[in-house]
């Protein structure tokens, strides 16, 4: 018998999800061995798979280390593969792949800061970005104007933005003083600029905004910007158990990498920055009692999917 089904093959290489595969599928887009492909049909290593003309490189799944990175991206950078603007991009930090791609997991506008999480299996990015998931986002949020107790209240029971009811699921003093403070908050869904038009619809302004936690996993407080960790089986395994994934042989960072990423972590790198502005957590924004809004952000590491 062949390895997988079709429609997972394209879905696990980043392609969308499976019932979007399956919509391209019955659209006559794709073909495996220069025929028509139905749903259903069985590929395996060697088969040549096209869609709309476009050779996809087909890499068996029992054959596929599932990897993630968490990349801390600096204000200035774009969430895109490519830029016509010709601005720079979180992909071009990356680490290169041999027959295979990084599948971003969510965005960030290009003003924001802070975790990204990338993978080379593009079935988990897709369970991580869907809504139907609950991931839980958590943000350190710098903010023109004071949130008083009436407007948490109406942020976190909900607002009618121009796409739809939004809320927080929590929001946080997170430091500061006079109009600029810093907040932690929370939400369970990814949808553009989200944060920022919560606040707006209240008449405040987010001055910063740096994500600190995605799913299971914290912005790790060795990182620095413009860099990259990789992460180990046990967190990957983590956010693959929120998803519903079974876990993948070779999972993770093993010998002569694994060493290396524990240099790194005993080591940090230096920050790489695009300007002078991408340091997130500046020093005059920080809570006397936690040192910053990232470690506030990321203390509660105890609620892996933080379901509400």
């Amino acid at each position: 018998m062949k390895d997988e089904k079709l429609q997972k093959a394209l879905a696990r290489m980043g392609l969308g999800s499976r019932r979007q595969m399956e919509e391209v599928i019955k659209a006559g887009r794709v073909t495996v061995n220069n025929g028509p492909a139905t749903i259903g049909d069985r590929v395996e290593q060697g088969d040549e798979i096209r869609v709309d003309g476009r050779q996809i490189k087909y890499t068996a799944e029992n054959e596929k280390r599932r990897r993630v990175l968490a990349y801390y991206k600096p204000e200035g950078e774009v969430c895109s593969a490519n830029d016509p603007e010709g601005r720079p991009t979180v992909f071009e930090r990356l680490p290169k792949l041999t027959h295979d791609r990084w599948v971003m997991v969510g965005r960030l506008d290009i003003n924001s800061t802070g975790l990204l999480l990338f993978t080379n299996d593009g079935e988990m990015a897709h369970r991580l970005m869907h809504p139907s998931s609950e991931i839980t986002r958590e943000y350190a949020v710098r903010v023109l104007g004071e949130v008083t107790p009436d407007i948490a209240r109406t942020l976190t029971s909900g607002v009618m933005l121009e796409d739809g009811m939004a809320q927080f699921e929590d929001i946080k003093e997170g430091g500061g003083e006079g109009v600029n403070k810093w907040y932690h908050v929370r939400l369970k869904e990814g949808r553009n600029r989200e944060v920022r038009r919560l606040f707006e619809s209240q008449g405040l302004k987010v001055s910063r905004l740096l994500r600190t936690r995605y799913g299971s996993i914290a912005l790790p407080k060795e990182l620095r910007t413009g860099r990259f960790l990789e992460l180990d089986k046990k967190d990957i395994n983590t956010l693959t158990d929120l998803v519903s994934l079974r876990p993948r042989h070779g999972t993770g960072l093993h010998g002569a990498a694994k060493e290396k990423q524990e240099r790194i972590k005993s080591k940090p790198l230096k920050a790489r920055r695009v300007d002078s502005r991408s340091d997130s957590r500046p020093s005059s924004a920080k809570p006397k009692s936690s040192g910053s809004p990232a470690s506030r952000g990321s203390r509660n590491t105890r609620d892996r999917n933080n379901k509400r």
